[in-house]
């Protein structure tokens, strides 16, 4: 089952959040997903088990990482 998920990611304590926007970007493409990049989403497109897996991984990261973030996930019902 595909699902697409929209990301958000906002780095609130940070000098440079484009470039901490790109190291997620960059982290994402690890994962065995279709990646769009939009102005102020990106959206993954993949299998729902890689897709959520990559979430968690993603929030898990950023947590250790930045100090303060909004990290907003949306998800689309699955396509079969």
């Amino acid at each position: 089952m595909t699902t697409i998920a929209q990301l958000t990611f906002i780095p609130l304590a940070t000098h440079n959040p484009t470039e901490k926007v790109q190291e997620l970007i960059e982290h994402l493409a690890q994962y065995d997903v279709k990646i769009e990049i939009g102005y102020l989403s990106t959206t993954v497109i993949g299998e729902a088990d890689t897709v959520f897996k990559l979430i968690r991984e993603v929030y898990d990261t950023m947590a250790l990482e930045q100090e303060r973030f909004r990290f907003h996930v949306e998800l689309l019902s699955p396509e079969r």
